[in-house]
């Protein structure tokens, strides 16, 4: 075969013919690049408790005395709100919060408010500092906060609907009570 012939041969091949062997040879110098730097590639990972996932049962004493299981909420809506008297942030948002409990709370919506405080002497003068009535759970070694519910500081919220999944989680105070909040939880607790 001359030059000629194996030029002209080249020539009327189509072009698309070298994509698959490009396609190796990237793939085989990926590999080859990865395992010299020693990289590691991890798989996708959700950090739980997350939305749509079912929220992790607990068991604490209430402020009022006797102990409040989650698992006795499922058939109800659940606001579960960690948080502290010494936290300026939870300070804002518990009126607002004090509100949506009073709207719903005869519709099948609970509100389970659990304080990490250490000292337990400073949580019945904050609630009736701001005229609070919702529960108050107790969490001092804030072994549910940081251990089930993964907290990273308060106040976090976690919206858990009937069946136990949470819907909705907040990292930071919230105005609980907006107009645009309250229909949220209507459409949640109420079906309208």
């Amino acid at each position: 075969m001359t030059t000629q012939t194996a030029e002209s041969t080249l020539e009327s091949k189509p072009v698309s013919i070298f994509i698959p062997y490009a396609l190796l040879v990237t793939a085989l110098l990926s590999i080859f690049i990865i395992s010299i730097n020693k990289v590691e590639l991890e798989p996708f990972k959700v950090e739980y408790p997350a939305e749509a996932f079912l929220a992790p049962g607990f068991e604490l004493p209430s402020l009022n005395g006797g102990k409040v299981n989650l698992l006795d909420y499922r058939g109800k809506v659940v606001f579960i709100n960690f948080w502290a008297t010494w936290c300026g942030t939870c300070e804002v948002e518990m009126p607002s919060m004090e509100k949506l409990y009073q709207r719903f709370k005869d519709d099948g919506f609970e509100m389970l408010t659990i304080s990490i405080d250490k000292d337990q002497s400073l949580i019945e003068p904050f609630m009736n500092k701001y005229g609070l009535t919702f529960p108050v759970l107790l969490d001092p070694e804030s072994t549910v906060a940081k251990k089930d519910y993964k907290t990273t500081g308060v106040p976090e919220t976690f919206i858990v609907n009937r069946e136990g999944i949470i819907v909705h989680k907040a990292i930071g105070p919230r105005q609980w009570d907006s107009d645009e909040n309250m229909a949220a939880f209507a459409q949640l607790v109420l079906g309208s």
